[in-house]
């Protein structure tokens, strides 16, 4: 059987940091509503619409970067700790990987939907902004609690 070709393990670690980092800028910027003056930039933006202002198309515009990093990180993160390869790769490990990958898309669609049945109007774009992440979320916690039971199941052997 063919191998799914993954990342080397050593991503796995620049993963969890960016993750890590994301987390503690999010709680600066949350806690003490911190928005650093020097991550302002000019920045080309294809798109730009901003509420009860004029849409722009392919301009310069000034975009404070901490918004994009604190999307950026966990999405970088999280495909560096979901798609690094363990220490010891195998078929089983494999298969585990993609039973997790598939389980964590059928949940978080099922999770929409329900959501989508339950939440309207300004909530639900923070629905869409978490949507963004849970698949990584939901898939990295159940690959790692199934390596981690069949880790201890091998112990008790």
């Amino acid at each position: 059987m063919d191998l799914i070709v993954l990342l080397p393990n050593g991503f796995k670690k620049m993963g969890w940091v960016l993750i890590g980092l994301r987390i503690f800028l999010w709680s600066i910027h949350l806690f003490f509503d911190w928005e650093p003056e020097w991550l302002v930039v000019n920045y080309f933006t294809v798109f730009n619409s901003q509420f009860f202002s004029d849409t722009t198309w392919f301009e310069f515009s000034k975009q404070n970067m901490l918004y994009t990093i604190l999307t950026i990180f966990p999405i970088v993160g999280g495909l560096f700790v979901g798609f690094s390869k363990e220490k010891i790769e195998d078929e089983f490990i494999n298969k585990l990987r993609l039973s997790s990958l598939l389980w964590a898309v059928l949940i978080n669609y099922l999770l929409l939907l329900l959501v989508s049945l339950t939440i309207f109007g300004a909530a639900f774009f923070n629905v869409l902004t978490i949507h963004m992440f849970s698949v990584l979320i939901i898939f990295i916690t159940r690959f790692n609690f199934l390596l981690w039971k069949n880790r201890k199941e091998m112990t008790h052997e």
